[in-house]
């Protein structure tokens, strides 16, 4: 049975309560400046999060500057994040990066997705997390939490990653649409996983378009309290 799309009032119920479960929601990348969170994404491609942080967190009080990392080279960085996934072609990236952050920006990071997008390791969905979450601008970035929830859920159906994209800045109410990309990661991390969603537990059950969620424990009739974080 093919998935409908979400009704304009579906996707506001959906929103109003993924912000009440989770009003302030955050990235859980640790950083604590653009260039800091930069680093990270660009290290968390195909890593956990918690694996980047445990990197990160050894990096940073050396090295959180372009020039810092700069200084340390390849095989220095290497040493930091040689737990990491691709770490080789990542440190290679991230010193390449540093050296055009230095030379062509002054040392910061750019807040427009032409020169995001520049930086060596850098695509759309880096640059898109960079736009929203450190500069507050209405991009979308799509993984694959956010991939799969919106095609299970009839909220944005897309064959790729940036049809899904695209349909999700269409029909996002604006009141969501700067935290909608953590709600709706988090969401996806959390509750509507992969191979065996929770959607015992789910606080959008009713505004769900799957039809196998009361497979999986969905009860239309019990909408679960929701917990304030």
């Amino acid at each position: 049975m093919a998935v409908k799309n979400m009704t304009k009032k579906q996707i506001q119920i959906f929103f109003e309560r993924l912000r009440e479960q989770r009003p302030n929601p955050e990235t859980e990348l640790n950083y604590s400046s653009p260039f800091e969170l930069l680093i990270a994404v660009m290290l968390s491609a195909q890593a956990t999060d918690v694996s980047v942080n445990k990197a990160t967190d050894k990096l940073y009080p050396i090295a959180n500057t372009p020039e810092q990392i700069y200084a340390l080279g390849v095989d220095g960085l290497k040493n930091y994040i040689k737990t990491i996934g691709l770490y080789n072609s990542k440190a290679e990236n991230v010193i390449k990066t540093c050296q055009i952050l230095i030379e062509k920006h002054a040392s910061q990071v750019p807040d427009n997705r032409k020169d995001l997008e520049a930086l060596p390791g850098v695509g759309r969905k880096t640059a898109n997390v960079i736009l929203n979450t450190a500069f507050k601008q209405p991009a979308m970035a799509v993984d694959t939490h956010i991939f799969r929830l919106g095609n299970r859920t009839g909220l944005a159906k897309g064959k790729d990653v940036l049809e899904v994209e695209q349909r999700l800045l269409k029909v996002i109410p604006k009141e969501f649409i700067l935290d909608a990309h953590h709600w709706l990661i988090l969401h996806g991390r959390y509750c509507c996983i992969a191979r065996k969603p929770k959607c015992n537990e789910c606080i959008v059950p009713d505004v769900c378009n799957w039809p196998d969620r009361f497979n999986f424990g969905a009860d239309l009739s019990k909408i679960p309290t929701i917990n304030i974080q």
